[in-house]
């Protein structure tokens, strides 16, 4: 059976959450962490590997709650590092990723660890993993994750007409339920919400250009190299093709400490 790993990126902490590890909130029916539930989300779809890429602040805590395995599956920890003495912090998401490389030696998803992406995306990137050589990705209909009240950003795709084929991934910026359309964005826009599959040759290009982006912006201690917009550069410039599969699934995250309670009575009604 080929390998298919799992990637989650849970390096950070959050100021919004307290300072707190987002991941280990008890959000589900049983007393689950929001790490836990995803796993259990994902496993299901046929990944052979887990991989966390921790930070100095989440490595212990981690590895004290995870081990070497989670229900049977081999866990691995790559450690997101950096330098204090001349950033203020981390590289960023690509950064991220690219910590991970020499434990990656299959096809992979990488996605966030403070979010819910429901079974379905999961069962629908491996799939596509195991049967073709292209990349792939998630589309949540932007009206479907957007919260209440307030403002996010969200990376909004451009899909090819009569294809699945991704042509742009563009970050708006303080998108709210108030000012969509008056952005010329509507609720059936699809989105990202960083989830995304790959093929292990592709790590090796997103990883030059890692190394570059660091050389040309040394002297810069607050600049991150994100995963988004670096795909969306290797896009544009035909040198990966991104399919896109649009999901109903029902997306879930943690922000702030009241979403801790929104995530856990969604849970809740989501069985019942």
């Amino acid at each position: 059976m080929e390998n298919i790993a799992i990637v989650y990126m849970v390096a950070g902490l959050s100021s919004r959450f307290g300072g707190k590890i987002k991941q280990f909130a008890e959000v589900g029916l049983q007393g689950e962490t929001l790490m836990e539930v995803s796993l259990n989300q994902a496993l299901p779809a046929g990944f052979t590997k887990i991989i966390f890429i921790v930070g100095e602040k989440t490595e212990i805590p981690f590895k004290e709650k995870f081990g070497d395995n989670y229900n049977g599956i081999p866990v691995y920890y790559a450690l997101q590092k950096y330098d204090s003495k001349i950033r203020k912090k981390p590289w960023g998401t690509m950064d991220s990723l690219c910590s991970a490389k020499e434990l990656i030696d299959c096809p992979f998803v990488v996605c966030n660890g403070d979010d819910l992406y429901g079974k379905e995306p999961f069962n629908i990137l491996v799939r596509h993993l195991k049967k073709k050589s292209t990349n792939a990705t998630i589309g949540y209909k932007l009206g479907d994750v957007l919260p209440e009240e307030g403002e996010v950003n969200r990376g909004i795709f451009k899909v090819k007409s009569e294809t699945n084929i991704v042509e742009s991934l563009k970050e708006e910026l303080k998108i709210s339920k108030e000012n969509l359309y008056s952005r010329n964005l509507s609720r059936n826009n699809l989105c990202s919400m960083n989830i995304f599959a790959f093929h292990p040759e592709d790590l090796e290009l997103l990883n030059k250009i890692l190394i570059d982006f660091k050389e040309k912006h040394k002297n810069n201690p607050e600049i991150e190299c994100l995963l988004p917009e670096e795909i969306n550069k290797l896009i544009q410039a035909k040198k990966i093709t991104m399919e896109i599969y649009p999901t109903n699934e029902k997306w879930m995250g943690i922000t702030n400490p009241q979403d801790e309670i929104i995530v856990k009575e969604n849970l809740r009604n989501k069985i019942n």
